[in-house]
């Protein structure tokens, strides 16, 4: 039984939530409490460099095909239902978090107050209560800590329900499988079965801000991170794995307002978050010592291997998973602004790593280029990234984060046109990918080229240099950059073979408007005309 903590809430429990019958409840027990009792449970153990390593159990990651949004009167004519967002029955959601009330009674539970968004005009307050502490203490590093005394009178909008352990039977409980992630808008309530990956948690707030926040505040919810130079200008990063987002936004002249997730208001960037969580695969001090400095006491590091014989962390063993990850308090990073909010953004960046070496490594795009780039959400996969690639592959995730969208793309892309209209707000297009050639045969785009183009365009320095266009993609690109090659601006002027380089870009232009035809039904036509031309006449 645990020993620490305070008791006697459960009538908060039962009055909001139904939980009742519990054993013990744990109250917004502090990180040492919540590790102390991870190691007594036999859960984890501390590493040399102080921080928890747990194991997250069968998933090691999200599992998108097992997250579920109820469908009811709220949800069904607002929510963008099919690959991403599954229906759940309102009958099937009681039905299934009744099962998950009886298998808690008898049980020790933690209880964690938080909440989302440090713009407090935005706030949500959050009760998290989970089955195992270590479960506790990653809510305790993700999400925002209230003060103790406002501790004392909260009051929460939303609630999640995790117990790993609670497994469903699909063929009852409407699931697919046994476990799940269920989002409740009109309950506003999340519950958590059968997977002990801690994302789940983290992804269902985000989830639900990408609805309330757009479709109800009028705020844009965007998967970026964002930073803040010393003249108050906000910048923003939008890129998916691998194209360079962490990275780029750590700048040792710029302050961190957050590494993952943001709203966009009338007048203010705000981090979603308190913490962050980030891949630790061969991660080095070199590579990241932000992040790799912020693995000590209070960091929780997940699905991890050890170097034989010691407790000191091999992040180059990928034996559990590639996903290996670790979350910790956004404090644990210097540089960061209190609080997590900036101005109105002065320059944005879209990443993409672009393994065809067609798109340039830095272009300016349109209000409407934007837009349909910001729908796009291009990036490419190379070979030896996922199994059974072997050539490179090109993924799109509309908004940056595909999988988190309740809402229809275009409503984020509408939001995104109507913050940049009539505004001095610069949209970049960057390639962190290869120049000279596709993958195989070009090079990897340097990056001190990267941080010098992302450095020229924060300071002003692309404001009065010439542009050309480059054609099919009609984007704009400059003809010089301090501390950038001439010659690697344009892409097609690094291809030895010019005719293989127009056929790539015809077949990476195809592939754009391909994406996009699931769209265009959503889609003004202002967006649609901002398409590659190479399939105009379609």
């Amino acid at each position: 039984m645990n020993i620490f903590g305070k008791q006697g809430k459960n009538a908060d429990l039962n009055k909001s939530i139904g939980l009742e019958g519990l054993e013990n409840e744990f109250w917004n027990l502090s990180p040492a409490e919540l590790v102390e009792d991870t190691i007594l449970n036999g859960q984890g153990m501390l590493t040399d460099n102080g921080a928890l390593a747990i194991e997250t159990g069968e998933f090691t990651g999200r599992s998108p095909k097992d997250r579920f949004v109820v469908c009811d009167e709220k949800t069904e004519n607002s929510v963008w239902w099919g690959d991403v967002n599954f229906k759940f029955t309102p009958e099937k959601f009681d039905a299934l978090y009744s099962k998950m009330k009886a298998y808690l009674v008898g049980k020790d539970v933690y209880v964690r107050d938080a909440y989302a968004c440090a713009d407090d005009n935005f706030r949500l307050n959050i009760r998290v209560i989970t089955e195992n502490p270590w479960s506790n203490m990653f809510a305790y590093n993700m999400f925002l800590r209230p003060t103790e005394a406002e501790i004392e009178n909260f009051t929460p909008e939303w609630h999640i329900v995790c117990a790993p352990e609670f497994m469903a039977v699909a063929a009852e409980d409407g699931t697919r499988q046994h476990n799940f992630a269920i989002l409740n808008f009109t309950k506003k309530m999340i519950i958590i079965g059968g997977t002990g990956y801690t994302g789940e948690i983290k992804k269902g707030i985000f989830s639900v801000l990408n609805y309330i926040l757009p479709h109800e505040k009028n705020v844009l919810s965007m998967h970026c991170s964002a930073n803040i130079g010393a003249e108050g200008d906000t910048a923003v990063f939008f890129g998916l794995s691998g194209t360079g987002k962490t990275t780029l936004s750590s700048d040792p002249n710029r302050q961190l307002i957050g590494d993952d997730e943001h709203g966009w208001s009338d007048n203010s960037v705000f981090n979603f978050e308190g913490g962050c969580y980030a891949k630790t695969i061969d991660l080095s001090r070199e590579k990241e010592p932000q992040i790799f400095d912020a693995i000590k006491f209070g960091a929780i590091l997940e699905n991890i291997v050890f170097e034989e014989g010691t407790s000191n962390p091999d992040y180059e063993d990928n034996t559990i998973t590639e996903n290996t990850r670790v979350s910790y308090p956004i404090h644990y990073i210097d540089n960061i602004v209190v609080p997590s909010v900036g101005t109105s953004p002065k320059n944005i960046f879209f990443l993409t790593a672009d393994a065809f070496g067609v798109l340039p490594p830095i272009s300016k795009l349109t209000k409407e280029q934007a837009m349909y780039h910001f729908m796009s959400g291009y990036t490419a996969k190379v070979a030896g990234t996922e199994m059974g690639i072997t050539e490179p592959t090109t993924t799109f995730s509309a908004c940056f984060g595909k999988a988190f969208l309740p809402l229809h793309p275009a409503k984020y892309a509408k939001l995104l046109g109507e913050k940049l209209e009539g505004t001095d707000i610069k949209v970049w297009l960057i390639n962190t990918g290869w120049s000279g050639g596709s993958y195989g045969v070009g090079s990897r785009m340097k990056l001190s080229y990267t941080r010098a183009m992302i450095t020229a365009a924060l300071t002003g320095k692309l404001d009065n240099v010439t542009f050309e266009t480059l054609p099919v993609f009609d984007l704009a690109m400059p003809t010089e950059c301090e501390g950038v090659p001439t010659e690697i601006l344009n892409p097609r002027s690094t291809w030895a073979d010019k005719a293989a380089y127009d056929s790539t870009a015809s077949n990476l232009a195809r592939q754009f408007v391909k994406n996009f035809e699931q769209y265009t039904s959503e889609t003004s036509e202002d967006i649609l005309a901002a398409a590659p031309k190479v399939l105009a006449k379609n």
